[in-house]
């Protein structure tokens, strides 16, 4: 069929996009390459549509769609998408995503590349064609786009290959591609969601949450967008949750287990009383989270599939929970984040919790002493701070400590508690001994990042330190605000103050440390600490290839190259961004510099600078998606040549 057919289609309600296909996620390079392969004639690869009854069509967008049979996109949605925004000039009736993705392509009739519309390079040279345009005036409109080019006399020897190239660009819309059909009344849901993960084998696989709501927005189809609604809320307040957690939370209100099993046996009307229910149990444990442990943003809240046992907990007793209840539901989540409790197979271990909180003789203490003897013990040893960067499992414990525990700014004296307020007075990540004084002396960078090195000041207070040494700048802070530094849990003894006895100082920290987290969970238990009678295991596996920043010199190249991607009015990269197992948690590598969501987000693809790694963390990094760089001159480069010279993205 042809493409231009197929756009048809998609306009009169003949094909149209399944309700459980997730929205549109391809970046201008992806659709520049589709484009180039067209009009090169390169294989694009034929559509897959689920042939079925439009009466019972579950489908994405508010069009309607015609009598009879219609088909579903399976295969092919992204092409089609990209297609339809730039041939018509808008996104299709299922659109859902960042627009700005197909917007502005032009075409140079000279080199027969594409790009996005960037108006320092494009200005005056005439050579450049807006594809939209041109797919919008047609062949009719052909001869303006011809007289335009006959205006300026150097062109004319080319005119002939120019008028080619038009013509050829334009009937790319009269390109054929194939279309498979899945049909038959045996291809149920089910079966129709298990063909498309298996044919989209390169691409992100539908979950059992995708299938859910897809079921759900059959009877219900505003479900999708008043589920996003609130987890932009959630977002604006600096929590990143997506579709498939919140779709656990409603679950296990209304079935009272993790798995999707029985949630297609509810009534649109039980689904949003279930959401209402389900989303103010959320706000509840979020209020408590931040509000009682100081876990108040996204990279400090761990353990988040423990949240849904909570909103079951919180919505079976109408919110109404004493102080000793919140508490020991707090202790429990805590110890879940910890211990990594939902790093692994989540349905099986959500269902565990559930049932001990339900199951016979089930509550709190049951589901706590589940947790004790799952872990082997639940009393946190100094080796448990033994960690080292922003990653590390024990980093939201030391944030923790420095909201609820009384720890104070060492250039104020102030209390670093929750809503302080001005740019100056938000927290930072300071390290006691400077990396670069570190670095100097041969430490590795395990020890430089190790948590134990790590504290929270303003940035005030960050900037005045500067790259000093603590045996200069602690007697200064101490003499201003006696108590400040003990507050924040600094050994007393001047000599563990010196870089000499940097290793010492660790060791003295974390036994502080432990000491000070153990009070803290002793306190949610109001005295009945019978579930710390024994300490926890210290297994946390290293990364699988060893990667990240190794000395002073990338660590300023890292720096300054932030430095200079802020000064252009883009986003800084995280800065030793830990790169994980989605399903398991676990740490794979740390990647020196990351954008994960490209440095536009949504429109470029992720990029990772990697200075002087092994093949082992380029080959990594590649086949999770990553554009690596491994120079800062490369990566300027890209940014000067494909970001900055194009059109301001506006969202």
């Amino acid at each position: 069929m042809k493409i231009s057919t197929i756009l048809d289609h998609i306009d009169s309600g003949h094909m149209a996009l399944p309700e459980f296909q997730r929205g549109y996620v391809w970046n201008r390079d992806q659709v520049r390459g589709l484009f180039d392969s067209l009009y090169r004639r390169h294989p694009v690869g034929g559509l897959l549509v689920w042939a079925t009854e439009a009466k019972t069509a579950a489908h994405r967008g508010g069009g309607p769609l015609v009598a009879g049979i219609v088909k579903l996109l399976l295969d092919g949605q992204q092409r089609m998408t990209s297609l339809y925004g730039v041939v018509r000039g808008a996104a299709p009736k299922f659109f859902d995503g960042n627009a700005q993705a197909f917007t502005g392509l032009y075409f140079h009739l000279g080199t027969e590349t594409f790009s996005f519309f960037q108006p320092l390079k494009m200005q005056g040279d005439p050579l450049w064609i807006d594809v939209t345009a041109l797919m919008k005036a047609g062949t009719a409109g052909l001869g303006g786009f011809v007289s335009q080019l006959t205006t300026q006399p150097e062109l004319a020897t080319k005119i002939g290959d120019y008028i080619s190239r038009l013509s050829r660009l334009l009937s790319i819309t009269d390109i054929e591609l194939h279309i498979e059909e899945v049909t038959g009344a045996d291809k149920s849901l089910d079966v129709v969601v298990d063909i498309f993960n298996r044919v989209n084998s390169g691409g992100t696989k539908l979950s059992k949450g995708d299938l859910a709501l897809a079921r759900i927005c059959a009877d219900w189809p505003e479900a999708r967008e008043q589920m996003k609604a609130k987890l932009k809320v959630w977002t604006d307040a600096e929590y990143h949750f997506n579709l498939d957690w919140l779709l656990r939370s409603l679950n296990t209100v209304l079935t009272g287990e993790a798995k999707f099993s029985h949630l297609h046996e509810k009534t649109p009307d039980e689904i949003k009383d279930g959401l209402k229910r389900s989303t103010k149990a959320i706000d509840t444990c979020l209020n408590l989270i931040g509000g009682r442990l100081g876990l108040d943003h996204d990279q400090v809240f761990f353990g988040r599939y423990a949240v849904p046992v909570m909103v079951r907990y919180l919505d079976q007793q109408k919110g109404q929970l004493d102080e000793k209840q919140r508490d020991k539901l707090l202790f429990w989540f805590l110890q879940s984040g910890m211990w990594g409790r939902f790093s692994g197979s989540t349905e099986s271990v959500i269902d565990q919790d559930l049932a001990a909180l339900e199951g016979p003789g089930g509550g709190l203490d049951k589901l706590l002493e589940q947790l004790r003897l799952w872990h082997g013990g639940l009393r946190i040893e100094p080796g448990h701070f033994t960690g080292w960067s922003l990653g590390a499992r024990f980093y939201p414990v030391l944030y923790l400590l420095t909201r609820m525990a009384g720890a104070k700014d060492w250039g104020t004296g102030t209390e670093l508690k929750a809503n302080l307020l001005g740019k100056m007075n938000k927290l930072e990540v300071h390290h006691i001994f400077p990396k670069a004084q570190l670095y100097k002396q041969k430490y590795r960078r395990p020890e430089v990042n190790a948590l134990a090195n790590f504290c929270f000041q303003t940035k005030e207070t960050n900037l005045k330190i500067s790259d000093r040494l603590p045996e200069e700048y602690f007697p200064a802070f101490e003499a201003q605000h006696p108590g400040a530094l003990a507050s924040q849990w600094i050994p007393k003894d001047p000599e563990l103050w010196k870089l000499k006895n940097y290793r010492d100082f660790l060791e003295a920290r974390k036994t502080l440390l432990a000491k000070q987290a153990n009070l803290l969970m002793e306190s949610l238990l109001h005295g009945d600490t019978q579930w710390l009678n024994q300490s926890a295991p210290i297994t946390f596996p290293p990364p699988e290839v060893s990667a990240g920043i190794t000395s002073e010199a990338e660590e300023q190249q890292i720096e300054a190259l932030n430095d200079w991607m802020e000064s252009v009015g883009l986003p800084r990269g995280v800065t030793s961004f830990d790169f994980s197992d989605a399903d398991t948690g676990h740490q794979k590598a740390v990647f020196d510099l990351a954008w994960p969501s490209g440095v536009q987000e949504e429109l470029s693809i992720p990029i990772a600078v990697l200075l002087n790694e092994p093949a082992e963390t380029l080959a990594l990094a590649s086949s999770a998606g990553f554009r690596c760089f491994t120079s800062t001159t490369a990566f300027k480069n890209y940014v000067e040549n494909e970001v900055l010279k194009q059109e301001p993205v506006t969202r």
